[in-house]
């Protein structure tokens, strides 16, 4: 199945949205649609043979247009916007003169002193509000006629078929006025035209900002690069790089695609990335993230990934599929507006014959055509897409990528936080804790100069970490000879003609050498979960060093607000119960499943699911945790520099790191408070407004007007509301 991704220009509602997916989805080959409204996006998963083009004939009949690119796109927008906001200005204009001959009509008052000998006064007035009126609804508004025409051809009613309906038959009741005796609603017609292309206006302004934070994001990377071709600089466009071209970024520059450190020295502004906002400082070998920026020094970087493969590339794209999540309380509200427009057309026929009935034909009107014009499916279209849209563009700023919206929800509804150790709660490689020493005359940094020097010959991690502490210390590295590694025991190595071990106690016991006396400092660093590494020379033993895995920075505070947020914190983990429960003590998790093989992390954590019938998330790496990411009611993946190619979870986090991890759930937790305020205001709206038009409670002049201003009034506020979590402190 392919994935097609389109921008639709010209939607006006979400009834519209579902007339494209209705139609779309008839075409032979296609497998699924997603129209958002909120974002005007179409999502389509069909079979190789069905082209954009066929998609794009379809969407093109029923009246819209496709967009391709960003530029494309950014121009339709501006277009839109100021085609609409020159509609409503247009349409207010010339709808302000029809109050003041509304007033001069009522009040007897000759129109601004005009007076055509043979023509009445108040015909004349009438004539004057006809041609007024008909050119904001029929000229300025001509669209949502057209809208409404193209959909009664196809059997569906969406929202300009309500605005259609009602502003028509006020202005055919002011035609009507020239023959018989009845009220002129003229002005009502130009007003509801008006006020309904002001509110247009404002949601088209509005929801093309909740799009900001993708196209913000295609924009930061890089159109070019330098490359060394025969020792010489040359820039190419980005499309033309390829692995192991070499790069050159000098300082403000930005890296053009993710790579290798080859050359130089800087620091690099990775926030674009990881949301971190402190520069990251790098060397030979270390990883460059593509579109991230170089503070300092010049770089010369070898590309490691291109295209499509890249890490900006794979940000875009789950941003990009994350929007067309359809999360479970999307569901109803998406069921209640598809029968909304043939519910509101029952109740205005209802409404008409029951006051005709009654015997008030002025109410009977009033009421219908407020009834039309009140109620308002927008509002409750938006509600989700758009707080979605925004949440998850500013996860990805962040450094949080949400890959489905339902983790959204989920993440409201959960109760248990699963946490794998290593590489998540732990750096995932070992490092030096503590140094230890049992003879006088000797420093640590001796112990750990002897160590390490023997320990350049091993490949094991423990030795590695002996040695980077080291360096990381500027301690002298001496020559080594004789270098011999025993499995499972240790090392034996020859420095200054001396014979140097480093091991287990089994090395030293085998080699004669007396380590009674140091048992209960090495029983001590044991019980806290510590690989403990004996280090002699010749025939005395100098000290012990100890490795651990150690916690990360940030584990223990976003542990403990975890715990303020109300979350049971679990550590599920392969490695030996004592070393577990140590991590665990210290980070102050609450509970501990130690030596579990990858493929029993499944199991684990659905007997969790089971026992107390809650939902579960599961913050893991991405590679042995992914079936039980994918068990979990939300699957956290922590992914690190240009590694988040990672299908299990519902969530990235590319930071690496807790702090992480609390940001989204409150990322989350805010976003889904939105929808929820959203989707509730939207509800109240028409449940409230529509009985009180129905039942004449605004069946006056100024009725439909308020409906008109009110119905433009409750979509904007539900994009305005959703563009709150842009700016709002989580």
């Amino acid at each position: 199945m392919e994935k097609i991704i389109l921008k639709i220009s010209g939607m006006h509602c979400a009834s519209c949205a579902r007339n494209i997916e209705a139609q779309v989805k008839k075409h032979s080959g296609v497998n699924s649609v997603n129209v958002n409204f909120g974002t005007s996006q179409m999502f389509v998963e069909a079979e190789e043979t069905v082209s954009e083009n066929d998609l794009k004939t379809i969407v093109e009949k029923l009246g819209y247009k496709i967009v391709r690119g960003v530029s494309e796109e950014e121009i339709e927008e501006q277009r839109n916007v100021r085609q609409a906001k020159l509609r409503a200005f247009w349409a207010l204009v010339l709808s302000v003169p029809l109050m003041f001959t509304m007033a001069a009509m009522y009040l007897d008052w000759p129109l601004f002193g005009l007076k055509v000998p043979g023509i009445e006064s108040h015909f004349l007035q009438s004539i004057i509000e006809a041609s007024l009126a008909f050119v904001v609804v029929y000229v300025i508004g001509f669209q949502a006629h057209l809208s409404a025409i193209k959909a009664i051809r196809r059997f569906y009613a969406n929202m300009d078929v309500l605005i259609s309906i009602g502003t028509s038959a006020a202005f055919l009741f002011g035609v009507a006025s020239f023959f018989v005796e009845v009220p002129v609603f003229f002005e009502i017609a130009a007003f509801i035209m008006a006020f309904q292309l002001l509110g247009r206006y404002l949601e088209t302004r509005a929801r093309g900002k909740t799009s900001e934070a993708l196209r913000e994001l295609l924009k930061l990377g890089a159109k070019t690069a330098k490359i060394l071709v025969d020792g010489e600089e040359k820039e190419i466009p980005i499309e033309e790089l390829k692995v192991e071209d070499i790069m050159v970024v000098r300082p403000g520059e930005k890296i053009p695609t993710d790579g290798r450190v080859i050359e130089g020295q800087s620091s690099v502004d990775e926030s674009m990335a990881t949301g971190e906002s402190l520069p990251v400082e790098k060397r030979k070998d270390d990883e460059v993230i593509g579109a991230t920026v170089n503070q300092e020094g010049l770089l010369k970087i070898q590309a490691t990934k291109v295209g499509k493969d890249t890490f900006f590339a794979q940000v875009v794209k789950l941003v990009e599929e994350a929007q067309k999540s359809r999360i479970p309380i999307q569901e109803f509200a998406d069921k209640v507006t598809s029968y909304f427009v043939p519910a509101v057309l029952i109740i205005a026929l209802l409404t008409i014959t029951g006051w005709l009935i009654l015997g008030n034909w002025f109410v009977a009107i009033v009421a219908t055509i407020t009834v039309l014009i009140i109620a308002c499916p927008c509002a409750l279209g938006l509600a989700t897409p758009t707080a979605l849209t925004v949440g998850i563009g500013r996860g990805a700023k962040q450094g949080i990528l949400i890959r489905r919206g339902e983790a959204i929800e989920l993440m409201g509804k959960t109760k248990i936080i699963v946490l794998d150790k290593t590489g998540t709660l732990t750096k995932g490689a070992p490092d030096v804790t503590d140094i230890k020493v049992f003879q006088e005359g000797i420093s640590e940094n001796d112990i750990l100069q002897k160590a390490a020097s023997a320990e350049t010959g091993s490949e094991h991690s423990l030795g590695k970490a002996i040695v980077a502490r080291a360096k990381e210390k500027s301690i002298e590295i001496l020559t080594l000879k004789n270098f011999k590694a025993l499995f499972g025991k240790g090392i034996i190595a020859e420095i200054n003609g001396k014979k140097i071990l480093v091991g287990r106690k089994e090395l030293l016991e085998e080699n004669n050498i007396n380590i009674s006396f140091a048992q209960e400092v090495v029983e001590k660093l044991q019980e806290e979960g510590k690989t403990v590494m004996f280090v002699a020379e010749e025939n005395r033993l100098l000290g012990v060093i100890a490795v651990a895995d150690t916690l990360k920075s940030e584990t223990k505070k976003a542990i403990e607000d975890l715990h303020k947020m109300g979350f049971k914190t679990v550590m599920l983990t392969g490695d030996n119960e004592r070393t577990a429960k140590a991590i665990a003590k210290t980070a102050g998790i609450d509970d501990v499943i130690a030596e579990v093989l990858p493929d029993e992390k499944v199991n684990v954590i659905k007997k969790l699911q089971e026992e107390g019938k809650v939902k579960v998330a599961m913050v893991g790496d991405g590679i042995n945790d992914a079936p039980a990411l994918t068990q979990a009611d939300v699957g956290l993946a922590i992914g690190t520099g240009t590694d988040i190619a990672i299908e299990a979870g519902e969530i990235t986090l590319v930071r690496g790191d807790l702090g992480a991890l609390v940001e989204s759930i409150k990322l989350s937790r805010a976003t889904f408070r939105v929808i929820r305020q959203n989707l509730f205001w939207a509800f109240i709206y028409n449940v409230v407004v529509i009985p009180v038009a129905a039942f004449g409670m605004l069946a006056t002049m100024m009725g439909p007007l308020i409906a008109a201003a009110a119905m433009a009034f409750s979509s904007f506020s539900v994009v305005s509301n959703s563009l709150r979590l842009k700016r709002m402190k989580l």
